[in-house]
């Protein structure tokens, strides 16, 4: 198994996100590998809450091109993102 610390990569930390904890839901920015089974395990593994449910975002990255570098173009912005919904009565403390 993968370690948790590998699979949560961090907090999102924006205005919608933070609405979101009101109905128990948290955004997490996740390994790109991870499935949503290993996101709920490793949520309840570090934080000792129970996990309902996951969904998982693919937010597709900005395609930026250097002028010296026109013929390989890199992406920026790319990352996957897992909404957990924790059961009633559970919290996470982010700060």
């Amino acid at each position: 198994m993968i370690k948790p610390e590998t699979i949560i990569k961090g907090v999102r930390v924006t205005e919608k996100a933070a609405n979101q904890q009101v109905s128990n839901k948290y955004t997490f920015v996740v390994a790109d590998d991870a499935n949503a089974i290993a996101i709920s395990q490793a949520v309840e593994k570090l934080f000792n809450v129970t996990v309902e449910k996951v969904n998982v975002i693919n937010a597709k990255g900005k395609v930026k091109v250097s002028r010296m570098r026109k013929a390989n173009p890199g992406v920026k912005g790319k990352m996957k993102k897992a909404i957990v919904t924790l059961k009633a009565g559970d919290t996470i403390e982010l700060a």
